[in-house]
């Protein structure tokens, strides 16, 4: 269990909305609000100076959007992860959310106990992937072209239990499914999964993602 509280700072537009999570997370425990902030700027500052475990980042916001402002975190940081929350459950902000170096997404009407659930899911490492992004993602990389020869280029280095392992997270799996389809145990599959993170340099489960469907590996399934 993790002894030091999962320090978050909060980035939204709307004041009234910053105190709402403050206050829910301060009456939680095992949390502490480090910062907030009303502007994409203000969180990229805020998230570099505070190095936050979780950033849950709105993504409607002035001067620097929440996924641009998502991508500089992200690419300044190795430790920082980033829940979106917002109102719009769209794919543009799905993939661009993602494709940023977000952790999660979850909608702004997910009740208190789904966000607080959220973020230590997202603290922990692993990537949340409600069911309904999953096919939303799917949807949108079935739309794309895909790419003749990256397959191989970035697969290239997988065994053949990697590449079916990468394909059932895309698939929206998690670690006991994967191990329940594949009659493995948990361990070898988070095992395989770490190996997986090293060899495509990702950051965690929802890159992984993204670069499963992005390689040509997994595809949308047809209608």
């Amino acid at each position: 269990m993790r002894a030091e509280p999962i320090r978050v700072l909060i980035a939204d537009d709307q004041a009234l909305l910053r105190d709402s999570f403050r206050v829910l997370l301060d009456s939680t425990p095992g949390f502490a609000v480090v910062g907030e902030a009303g502007t994409g700027r203000d969180t990229v500052r805020l998230a570099l100076a505070e190095r936050p475990d979780v950033v849950l980042m709105d993504v409607s916001m002035p001067d620097l959007t929440g996924i641009d402002a998502t991508e500089l975190i992200c690419r300044e940081t190795g430790d920082v992860r980033v829940l979106i929350l917002t109102t719009f459950d769209l794919d543009e902000y799905v993939y661009g959310a993602l494709r940023a170096g977000a952790s999660g997404f979850l909608l702004k009407d997910a009740t208190a106990a789904d966000l607080v659930a959220a973020i230590r899911v997202v603290a922990a490492g692993e990537a949340l992937l409600a069911p309904s992004v999953t096919r939303r993602l799917i949807a949108a990389f079935g739309a794309q072209p895909r790419p003749s020869r990256a397959f191989h280029r970035r697969l290239a280095g997988l065994t053949g239990r990697e590449r079916e392992i990468l394909t059932l997270i895309a698939r929206g799996l998690s670690n006991a499914d994967i191990a329940a389809h594949l009659t493995l145990s948990q361990a070898t599959v988070k095992s395989h999964v770490g190996r997986l993170l090293t060899k495509l340099n990702a950051r965690d489960r929802a890159q992984l993602v993204v670069v499963a469907y992005e390689t040509g590996l997994v595809t949308a399934a047809p209608e």
